[in-house]
């Protein structure tokens, strides 16, 4: 099967991310600091090269310029355990902010892992969920709105814990453990990144399921 030519350089850019990343690395290890990333931006140019909608020119807003938000999370020599943070809005200056409101003018959100399989090898995961449209999704969200409002939840940080290291769709939060759509995969085999999943009805059809 032929490759679209918008995976085909999704992969290239995995590759480079990964040479990037890696390059850098022993220095970092040896003056004792991370290795410099930048996870956001990565991800959002990722999101960008296989949906083919672009950012907002450097500007403040949604990270594509159709509203749409990106999510990204990096285990690669992390000291910490990465998570998906601000995942919907609370404690910000928009009007919708801690409503579940805040999803109607977002048509997706991507939601973008950098990570090492089971057999150890680097791998990108990316899923997608139509945030206006998912009422599993939505249930969740408004499940954490109302107890954010009921002073049962204080932070304005809303986290989504990805399966790292696992081989498993299943991305966890304290109001609801939910399978999502998986839209694209990459591992790499043999020092390049081959293609393992590219699901574009994941943007137009799929939805989140209860687990």
């Amino acid at each position: 099967m032929k490759v679209p030519e918008n995976v085909q350089n999704a992969l290239s850019l995995l590759d480079l991310h990964h040479k990037s990343f890696f390059l850098a690395e022993p220095f970092a290890s040896q003056t004792g600091h991370p290795v410099p990333m930048d996870t956001r931006g990565w991800s959002q140019i990722l999101a960008s090269v296989l949906t083919g909608i672009s950012g907002l020119d450097r500007q403040k807003g949604a990270d594509l310029k159709d509203g749409s938000d990106v999510k990204g999370a990096n285990t690669w020599k992390a000291i910490d355990t990465p998570r998906f943070n601000g995942v919907i809005k609370a404690g910000t200056k928009s009007e919708t902010s801690g409503r579940l409101e805040s999803l109607d003018d977002m048509p997706h959100l991507y939601l973008i892992l950098w990570d090492e399989s089971p057999r150890k090898a680097a791998r990108c995961r990316i899923w997608v969920i139509r945030t206006q449209d998912d009422p599993v999704f939505r249930d969740m969200c408004e499940a954490w709105y109302k107890q954010r409002q009921a002073g049962k939840i204080i932070s304005n940080n809303f986290q989504l814990h990805p399966p790292r290291g696992l081989d498993t769709n299943v991305i966890r939060n304290t109001c609801g453990n939910l399978e999502y759509p998986l839209y694209f995969s990459a591992e790499m085999i043999a020092g390049k990144f081959e293609l393992g999943t590219y699901e574009p009805e994941a943007r137009t059809k799929l939805l989140c399921k209860k687990v």
